[in-house]
């Protein structure tokens, strides 16, 4: 079926459909990684977003039973050069057109992914839809016009009940604002007593449990929206360590006065983050559409720990008196990232 990317500033990329047949709405962005889509598909930080990859062959290992990052899929619809109709891998269960047929997520492949990029590295992230070729572009920027965003992301993307993954180490209470499996294995493998807890437990809750340490992970949409997080994670500040990750860094950011902003493009995919203690560089991977304004930090006990290499985004903070440290990046993705858990070890020693 012949389909369309139309922007929400009217340009419009052809192509053609796979996987699911529903037209998609989304705020779409590109990913730059070469790899990794399964991981992408089922990331929740993804909730509402058309994901275009900038790679050019997809789905060429096809989909396996290891690497999802969730039960099911989070993103809109699903854009790409080429996708690899008889993938081959000694894992793979199933090609990437069958699990988005399966899941319901619209593809559309055969779009000119370079062109697009360059499209919205020059006019920033936007508003956009996938649409049979033929719907006339007036009718279709005004039914993007009338989409609304998810108005509660947190609610669809975190877990509804407490459960814990018993180990023999330090206590740790994650928050879970859409967290990774990754990112819990991460914790896990190194041997904390892991107590997973929906979004909108309260601060009290949590303390209540006697946590050596508390974890805010994951998330998708705007933090400046989730006052009710923010005041928890201001409550908890200096009674417990505090470790953000993604979404945790905004709200350890929020919570001490500073501001958030959204980006042009976001940053999706592999980028270079220098330690700024030892001066090292990082291959860190990304995924978050917002950054800690740099110039809020002032007066707010906070200072930067990492900064991305590129265009020098905030990637890392720590409070200076409380007990308190976030990353942008995803420290569970790279194996750079694991100086970032040495750093929350420590902080528990200190």
């Amino acid at each position: 079926m012949n389909k369309k990317l139309l922007l929400a500033d009217g340009t419009e990329f052809y192509g053609q459909a796979f996987g699911a047949m529903e037209d998609a709405f989304g705020q779409v962005i590109f990913v730059t990684s070469m790899t990794g889509y399964q991981e992408l598909l089922t990331d929740p930080a993804l909730l509402g977003y058309l994901v275009v990859m900038t790679y050019p062959l997809i789905g060429n290992y096809g989909i396996n039973r290891d690497d999802y990052e969730a039960l099911q899929p989070y993103l809109s619809g699903f854009i790409v050069r080429e996708h690899a109709k008889d993938p081959c891998n000694f894992r793979m269960n199933k090609n990437l057109e069958d699990y988005l047929k399966k899941m319901k997520v619209p593809g559309l492949f055969g779009v000119d992914t370079r062109q697009l990029t360059r499209h919205i590295r020059q006019h920033g992230s936007m508003k956009a839809a996938i649409l049979e070729a033929e719907v006339c572009k007036k009718e279709g920027l005004a039914r993007i016009d009338e989409y609304c965003y998810e108005n509660n992301p947190l609610a669809l993307t975190s877990t509804k009940n407490i459960y814990q993954i018993p180990a023999s180490g330090k206590r740790v209470v994650l928050i879970d604002y859409g967290t990774k499996s990754s990112i819990i294995r991460s914790f896990s493998d190194r041997g904390y007593h892991l107590t997973v807890v929906p979004y909108d437990t309260s601060a009290a809750d949590v303390l209540e449990l006697n946590p050596d340490a508390v974890v805010l992970a994951g998330g998708a949409g705007d933090p400046n929206h989730f006052t009710g997080a923010i005041e928890n994670v201001k409550e908890m500040m200096g009674k417990v360590p505090l470790f953000g990750i993604s979404m945790g860094q905004y709200l350890l950011a929020l919570a001490a006065g500073a501001k958030v902003v959204p980006m042009k493009y976001g940053h999706h995919g592999s980028a270079p983050v220098k330690e700024l203690a030892s001066g090292k560089i990082l291959m860190t991977a990304q995924n978050h559409h917002y950054s800690v304004c740099a110039d809020s930090l002032t007066g707010t006990g906070l200072e930067i720990t990492h900064i991305s290499v590129n265009d020098h985004n905030v990637q890392g903070i720590r409070h200076t008196k409380a007990k308190a440290l976030a990353v942008q990046f995803q420290p569970e993705s790279s194996a750079d990232g694991a100086t970032v858990f040495t750093a929350f070890q420590q902080m528990l020693a200190d």
